[in-house]
Formats: C-alpha cells, sequence, structure tokens
C-alpha cells in the first residue's frame, strides 16, 4: 500500500494490516513499538460515544477479532504515568465497499497506492476516486497511484463504486523529508562549544588576575607594605606586556607573561 510510513514519536502505535478502515468481521491487531521498553503501556481508544476504555485487558499488543462497527474509534498507547504516543483513526464499516489507506502518515516524496476494495466480487466493478469532494479518476483495478506524495496530497480521500456504495472517507497524512542537518544539532557542536569556552577562559584569565592583583597591591600600598615584585603561574605560551595606572594609586604597575609566569612590578 505504501513504501515508507512513519511515527515519529519515541513510542508508537502501529496498526496490522497498516490501513485505517476494514470491513465487519475482519480481524486487526494494534501494537505499542517502544525501543527502549521504559514502561509498560495500554493500548486504549475513545469510543464513537465519547468515551475512553482499554482496548484489551492485556495491555499491548490488542488484538480484535470479528470486529464491528462500534470497534471504530481513535486509538492510542498510554502509560501508567498518563504519557500518549501517536493516534491512528479506525473505521469500522457493514458498508460493501471500503478504501484501504496508511493509517501512519507517509513520507514525503515516498510512493503511495490506495485501494478501492469492494466485499464481493471486486473484479466486476469500476470505482471511482474522490479527493474531498473533487472526482479524480475512475479505474477497473481500485488503485489510486501517488508517485511521489507531498504536503499537496495530504487530503481526505474516498472511493466507490461506479454508480453505487461509496466508502468512508480516510485521511491521508504525509511527513516532511527532515534533513539530518536541521533535526539535530552536529556530533561535534557540544565539543566546539567546550573548546570555545576554554578559548575565552584562557584568554580572559590575565585580565582577571590583573585586577585581582592591582586590587591587593592597593590595598597592601595603604597599609604600608607593597612588595617590590611578584609573581604568579599560569598556564599560557603566549607572551605580553601590559602597562596599567592603577587608579586611586599613584603607582604604575607592569604586567609580563612569559614561560607560563605572570610577573609585575611597579615603580
Amino acid at each position: 500500500m505504501l513504501t515508507t510510513s512513519l511515527c515519529l514519536m519515541m513510542v508508537c502505535l502501529r496498526i496490522s494490516p497498516d490501513r485505517s478502515q476494514f470491513f465487519q468481521y475482519q480481524s486487526f491487531t494494534l501494537r505499542c513499538e517502544d525501543p527502549l521498553n521504559s514502561t509498560d503501556w495500554t493500548v486504549k481508544r475513545r469510543t464513537l460515544d465519547g468515551g475512553v476504555r482499554p482496548c484489551s485487558s492485556s495491555g499491548s499488543p490488542c488484538v480484535i477479532r470479528n470486529a464491528f462497527p462500534t470497534d471504530s474509534g481513535v486509538y492510542w498507547c498510554e502509560s501508567d504515568d498518563g504519557e500518549r504516543s501517536n493516534q491512528i483513526n479506525v473505521t469500522v464499516t457493514d458498508l460493501s465497499v471500503i478504501l484501504e489507506s496508511p493509517a501512519l502518515p507517509v513520507r514525503e516524496g515516498s510512493a503511495v497506492v490506495l485501494h478501492c476494495k469492494a466485499e464481493n466480487h471486486p473484479s466486476h466493478y469500476t470505482y471511482d476516486f474522490f479527493k474531498g469532494d473533487h472526482f479524480i479518476r475512475t479505474n477497473t483495478n481500485g488503485e489510486l497511484i501517488i508517485d511521489a506524495a507531498s504536503k499537496y496530497d495530504e487530503a481526505s480521500y474516498t472511493c466507490g463504486i461506479s454508480g453505487g456504495v461509496k466508502s468512508k472517507s480516510s485521511w491521508l497524512s504525509v511527513s516532511a523529508t527532515v534533513s539530518p542537518s536541521s533535526s539535530a544539532p552536529p556530533a561535534d557542536s557540544e565539543s566546539i562549544s567546550v573548546f570555545r569556552l576554554v578559548v575565552h577562559l584562557v584568554v580572559g584569565m590575565p585580565y582577571l588576575l590583573s585586577t585581582v592583583l592591582l586590587g591587593l597591591i592597593c590595598r597592601d600600598r595603604k597599609k604600608g607594605d607593597l612588595p617590590q615584585l611578584g609573581f604568579f603561574n599560569f598556564n599560557q605560551s603566549n607572551c605580553f606586556i601590559c602597562n596599567c595606572l592603577v587608579i586611586n594609586c599613584d603607582s604604575k604597575i607592569t604586567f609580563k607573561i612569559s614561560s607560563n609566569v605572570l610577573t609585575f612590578s611597579y615603580t
């Protein structure tokens, strides 16, 4: 029916066979797929009357045999903490024709085939396909082929026997293709950010140390106990000279970093 179906969630509800419409008395299975197996999931459904109930007492998978129209509704997976998966809208009909369309979104650019199927003598009929309220085409094989699905194809579809019964509608959802570069940051982006942080710290550390040392010198000068020369080990291979005039002090302080040693003196 389709080449690629998508479930863009950590926990995914899937249905087998992969379609959203079923004839009465057919069977289907709903299963919660959790790659991490992080918790227990229960398949639940919202009934046509608006109620919510577990699909089965076993949690997941949920197997529905000999389905009835009352089994129609919206299904999803739910954890004990109230987390939910994607939803699948299932239609069970007592009509004599259904439209087989994918239950999950299809990837943009993939090929999709919608099947119009009659319950009895399917090869004897001519089938009409509709997109919304607009007629698309008629054929005898009951197939509507979309070579490369796009957002333009995302719509509600129906089909029917020409001059006869028409199916329920089904929504075809198309998911845009997400490139790896736009869906997630590069693998080495974190290491690059850490490297830049280290560079900024290394470059800015001498200025920070200079400010602290100037404050200490100014304080000691007021006490009459100003050292003539000081040094501070610093892991920096570059060498520079910085001449500073201490505010509120009359001393001229000279700083120099050489051979991984920060020295200062005053005049």
